[in-house]
């Protein structure tokens, strides 16, 4: 969750979403987004909406937020009415959600399941750092309902962790995912960053290596982005740091791509690779295909119909709205039927099944031929109706989404 909220239109105290957004409630797969916002410390590079306990203030705690979130829960069921579906996926983030007694984050999931129902076959997936979590903890976890659980690795090399700020020791991943699985987790997935400042094409090879050896059936691979307003910022700006390069970062995707190809990953969307279709996480596959969703917590989105909204920032305004029986939201947007359609592109574009040709507007298909004839697109694909971008067009794939929308 970013920490800067965007501007947006009033949301009534109730929360109420537009008749028309509820009207289509249940086309669409549904699911349950839960922030929580809590770090030890804060990682030089993170601009997500999270604190510590010197950030945090009054009005706020850990000891006090799962039945803050379970109050949300409530409201949503009184906002989305009968007709809302059971939650098809679940999905805790944050922030360390794990930072939370395991009970805390077991009792939040259940509020959804008794409010709310979970589909058969539900994915409950939880983010944690590899030093929040033990056999114990993941033991209650999965026997709590959890599916599913990502730990932050970013990095196997001792010197680029240090860069980013990140506390746990280069092997505490790879035995996290062991310990994972032995308490019964079948799907689990290490987050990778690379271009980090500092790191060499090796040192990003060896953290690969690493990342696979360990054996998860996902990993996510993400280029850093130097964040306004983050430490790590402040050190490029007063020349600690290089900037990221561009160049650098095409060749460590291409790195990424490769090793994991080989060792039986496939990529499904630009950033992430699995070992199977089971393996693929069904919770952000819902926000590419434009499903719908309730974001719970601070500063945490949501989604149903076309209509997107967004809670307040802080914990403790959070907390003083739902105890007063009022809707946390800060502000909303209802989207018209253009921006569904940019917003379609921009997602499905990112995906291996990608885009129908006969979707794209009559102004962008001289681009999409373009895109085309310069390697960007798939050319089986193509043949058969769908616009998929080849390796290529991944690395180059912000730019070409904008020129086809």
């Amino acid at each position: 969750m970013p920490s800067v909220l965007p501007d947006g239109g009033p949301v009534p105290a109730t929360g109420e979403l537009p008749p028309q957004s509820l009207a289509t409630l249940g086309d669409r797969p549904f699911g349950f987004y839960v922030h929580v916002p809590f770090c030890v410390t804060r990682c030089g590079y993170c601009d997500f909406n999270t604190y510590t306990a010197a950030e945090l203030g009054p009005g706020a705690s850990h000891r006090d937020y799962a039945d803050t979130a379970i109050a949300e829960i409530r409201l949503a069921r009184r906002v989305l009415g009968p007709a809302a579906p059971r939650a098809e996926t679940v999905f805790f983030g944050g922030g360390t959600p794990t930072l939370l007694p395991a009970a805390d984050l077991v009792r939040i999931l259940h509020a959804i399941e008794t409010e709310f129902g979970l589909a058969p076959g539900a994915e409950v997936t939880t983010e944690a750092n590899p030093e929040s979590v033990g056999p114990r903890s993941l033991a209650e976890l999965r026997a709590g309902g959890f599916t599913r659980v990502s730990f932050g690795m970013q990095s196997a090399r001792e010197h680029v962790l240090a860069v980013l700020d990140r506390k746990h020791t280069p092997g505490r991943a790879a035995t996290a995912v062991q310990e994972a699985k032995a308490a019964g987790f079948q799907h689990v997935n290490l987050d990778l960053i690379y271009s980090t400042p500092g790191e060499s094409d090796d040192d990003w090879r060896a953290s690969l290596e690493a990342a696979i050896e360990a054996a998860p059936d996902h990993v996510s691979a993400y280029s850093l982005i130097v964040e306004e307003g983050t430490r790590l910022a402040a050190r490029v700006r007063r020349g600690e740091l290089p900037m990221p390069e561009d160049d650098v970062a095409a060749d460590r995707y291409l790195i990424a791509d490769e090793l994991l190809a080989k060792a039986g990953f496939r990529w499904y969307e630009v950033s992430n690779w699995a070992t199977s279709e089971a393996a693929r996480c069904r919770h952000n596959l819902l926000y590419w295909t434009g499903g719908d969703w309730w974001g719970v917590g601070p500063g945490a989105h949501g989604h149903v119909g076309g209509t997107r909204w967004w809670n307040v920032k802080h914990p403790a305004a959070y907390a003083s709205r739902l105890a007063a029986g009022t809707s946390p939201a800060h502000a909303r947007e209802v989207l018209t039927p253009a921006d569904q359609v940019v917003e379609k592109i921009m997602l499905e574009l990112r995906l291996d099944t990608g885009y129908p040709l006969d979707a794209f507007e009559p102004r962008v298909r001289p681009a999409v031929a373009r895109a085309l004839a310069d390697g960007l697109l798939d050319t089986a694909a193509f043949k058969a109706g769908q616009a998929v971008l080849t390796l290529r067009g991944r690395l180059l794939a912000d730019a070409l989404i904008r020129d086809l929308t």
